[in-house]
């Protein structure tokens, strides 16, 4: 009787097919630049194109799903080089939404591991960003809100599984007129976000994470201490430059003991706060580099904004408009000391190329592109001239 079973055959069977993304060995001087090799500390990625975290609102109590190995795994099999897992909360009232990812807890981790094996098995990079919601925790995920409507709560009570009466923040000012009014953090509870944070890191490195995100923008609670507009605190953490930076600096010199020396650490920041100069700007995120180099930070993650609800984007939207925050950190004398990588309507290939040739930005992040097009890589290189770049076996019909 012959067994229906491929149990003689390795997983992946294709062990003996090109790695998805290589490419044969060659000059990468010659490559195209989004298509060249980038190490960091001892992290080696195949080209430069970066899937940037995106809220799923999918997850039941911070537990990853199939729909996170489907959605994230789809992007390895597409040729990207990293993949970065959404906003993960280090605590329960961290999160976002009531349906947001966590790693606040080890029970946690077992779906966020196969998740990390399935991309590693297409020859693609890891990477998890950790974050805390502060005063835009418990909040409708998009597609339960009706944009632009202030009228109505965006806030999910707590009959709704929500967490109105623990929403925290430096200080007790609300993002909005129908967001939860949060409560100050004390010092005690800033001393215990600090070892909850550590404790979400240690978890990330078990799961096999290569690439780890701080993420300081968005108005999130990091974003919310930097920022006078949001930061009204009379001690420590509040007031001056220097204190409003401290508890990331903190942070940061916490997370560099604990994740390994030899991956890679980033921060994203909300570079310009879009509400001039009584808001976080361009001039404070120059100031603040050089701390960041000093305490072990390989790449910024440069974004913008969303701590202001009176913000004043340069409407319209260009493709391409933060670019200009990466740029200026790059031409700074700091910028052959530390790496960049912008993001924010990065759409096609040649703009994407074009960021790392001119040395605007040594990554590129793409979040909504990849969502219309998980293989872009795949598709990228055969725009840029790439015939050599290995599909997976699985789809080599369709090259």
């Amino acid at each position: 009787m012959t067994s229906s079973t491929n149990s003689v055959l390795p997983w992946p069977y294709t062990d003996k097919c090109p790695s998805v993304g290589t490419l044969p060995q060659t000059d990468s001087s010659t490559l195209p630049a989004l298509f060249r090799p980038l190490k960091i500390r001892s992290l080696t990625l195949k080209n430069r194109l970066v899937v940037s975290p995106m809220c799923m609102y999918s997850s039941q109590n911070g537990f990853l799903n199939d729909w996170h190995l489907v959605h994230l795994g789809q992007f390895a099999v597409g040729g990207a080089a990293l993949v970065i897992q959404e906003a993960t909360a280090v605590q329960p009232n961290g999160r976002i939404s009531p349906y947001d990812a966590g790693l606040w807890m080890d029970e946690q981790m077992e779906m966020t591991k196969r998740i990390v094996q399935f991309i590693h098995s297409q020859n693609c990079a890891a990477g998890i960003q950790l974050a805390h919601a502060g005063r835009k925790a418990s909040m409708k995920a998009p597609f339960h809100q009706t944009p632009g409507d202030r009228s109505q709560p965006a806030y999910v009570t707590k009959e709704e599984g929500g967490w109105p009466d623990d929403v925290v923040a430096p200080s007790p000012l609300p993002f909005a007129e129908n967001y939860c009014v949060p409560k100050e953090m004390s010092l005690e509870q800033i001393e215990q976000f600090k070892q909850d944070f550590i404790k979400s890191v240690e978890r990330s490195d078990k799961c096999g994470f290569d690439f780890l995100e701080i993420h300081a923008a968005h108005g999130y609670l990091l974003t919310e201490f930097l920022s006078p507009t949001s930061n009204k605190r009379k001690d420590q953490y509040g007031g001056t430059f220097e204190n409003r930076v401290r508890l990331l600096l903190e942070l940061i010199s916490l997370v560099r003991q604990t994740w390994p020396l030899t991956k890679p650490l980033s921060v994203r920041l909300s570079c310009d706060e879009w509400v001039g100069s009584e808001g976080w700007t361009m001039d404070d995120t120059l100031r603040l580099i050089p701390q960041l180099i000093e305490l072990g930070v390989d790449i910024v993650d440069t974004s913008s904004g969303g701590n202001s609800s009176s913000q004043q984007l340069p409407l319209p939207l260009k493709p391409g408009y933060q670019v200009s925050f990466s740029e200026a950190i790059k031409k700074s004398e700091y910028g052959i000391k530390i790496m960049t990588a912008p993001v924010g309507l990065i759409v096609e290939a040649k703009q994407a190329n074009d960021i790392v040739e001119q040395k605007y930005g040594d990554l590129v992040l793409m979040a909504r592109e990849y969502l219309r097009d998980p293989h872009f890589a795949l598709k990228a290189a055969k725009e840029l001239g790439v015939k050599e770049l290995a599909w997976p076996p699985q789809y080599q019909r369709a090259k």
